[in-house]
């Protein structure tokens, strides 16, 4: 099982990136998904995450910004980000819960993509 994450780049701020991210392998069900993010010289923080059935979270700092997407048919969830700020450059990590079709339930991680807003 594996989380591929892309969709990071260099934008100037108030500009605007869609991060992807898919599910593979062996999986029978994904649960909760979520985004965090590692700026330098930070802990990871958690940046949204969306339930089975749709609903969504946010931290503070990108609500009416961001937004948390997913769809279940292609294991995939979706962090659209719009009016972005220096302050948002970062590493951008996917994670999800996921059921394998061997019986366990653990949480996965992405590789990471780097999302660099320029003033």
């Amino acid at each position: 099982v594996q989380l591929q994450a892309s969709g990071g780049g260099l934008v100037q701020a108030g500009g605007a990136l869609q991060l992807s991210c898919a599910a593979s392998g062996s999986i029978l069900t994904v649960g909760d998904m979520a985004w965090y993010r590692q700026a330098p010289g930070k802990q990871r923080e958690l940046v949204a995450t969306i339930t089975g059935g749709g609903s969504t979270n946010y931290v503070d700092s990108v609500k009416g910004r961001f937004a948390i997407s997913r769809v279940n048919a292609k294991k995939a969830v979706y962090l659209q980000m719009n009016s972005l700020k220096p302050e948002d450059t970062a590493v951008y990590y996917c994670n999800a819960g996921i059921y394998t079709t061997w019986g366990s339930l653990r949480q996965y991680w992405g590789q990471g993509t780097l999302v660099t807003v320029s003033s």
